[in-house]
């Protein structure tokens, strides 16, 4: 859905408020998942928020090749420039118009002959099809979801940012979504950032983990890594647990293991 080969994503910003102060340096994959991950207050949504542009922090921002914000020499791309999905803890959907018209209402100022095919794509891959002609307020939380992150992949960004998707949804309807984000996980080119406090989405999405405390980078690195360190097992405590790669070798159909 994009080409989505370049080498990283470097950010280093620095952003103080009353109470609160952000100084991150990161240098991130440009695929897979990245999840940052820490308590509420860390700085995760915050640190979103500065890389769409919501936000003005001072310090660089570059995707690959692209300089989106580089504060030494005055540039600063504003956020209706900088090719980016944003995807909000609650959908905003247009509740006026049927979920087709939704995830069209994004791409017809692009003027793009590729987005009708982008969002074809996006459409079967969050198996939505059947979901076009209804209104949005007639879809549950999971569906909601899965259509505004269509209709953020439809604009085809060079980065796609999902801000704790699944924080409004009940436990039901998390476990509704999560093997659609897995989908994700494995059919994108392009890097996603993931924010949560949730160790099951981290353990299932994540192919890079970039834990923050108190506005600052606590641990970083590839996920399997990340949780084998006891410096990670410190900072979760109860919740902490190990991910590694394995292969289904059998099943016992008795116990369905």
């Amino acid at each position: 859905m994009t080409d989505g080969l370049y080498e990283s994503i470097d950010i280093k910003l620095e952003l103080n408020r009353r109470g609160f102060a952000l100084d991150v340096e990161l240098h991130l994959p440009a695929r897979g998942i990245t999840v940052l991950f820490g308590p509420s207050g860390s700085g995760k949504t915050t640190l979103l928020r500065c890389l769409a542009g919501l936000e003005k922090a001072h310090g660089q921002i570059q995707i690959g090749q692209q300089v989106w914000q580089d504060s030494d020499v005055g540039v600063f791309v504003p956020t209706w420039q900088r090719s980016l999905g944003y995807v909000f803890q609650e959908a905003s959907l247009l509740a006026h118009l049927r979920v087709e018209q939704n995830l069209r209402f994004g791409i017809k100022r692009l003027k793009n002959p590729q987005a009708t095919d982008a969002l074809r794509e996006a459409i079967a891959l969050l198996g939505i099809g059947h979901l076009l002609q209804r209104d949005p307020n007639s879809l549950s939380g999971g569906e909601r979801q899965r259509v505004a992150i269509a209709r953020a992949l439809a604009m085809q960004p060079r980065l796609l940012l999902l801000d704790e998707p699944l924080a409004s949804l009940d436990q039901a309807r998390r476990a509704e979504i999560l093997p659609w984000l897995e989908r994700l996980h494995t059919s994108l080119e392009m890097p996603v950032l993931y924010v949560t406090h949730a160790m099951q989405e981290l353990t299932r999405l994540a192919d890079h983990v970039v834990v923050l405390r108190d506005g600052q980078v606590s641990l970083q690195g590839a996920t399997a890594n990340v949780l084998a360190g006891p410096a990670f097992a410190a900072s979760v405590g109860e919740q902490a647990g190990v991910v590694m790669q394995a292969t289904v070798v059998g099943h016992d159909d008795t116990y369905h293991l």
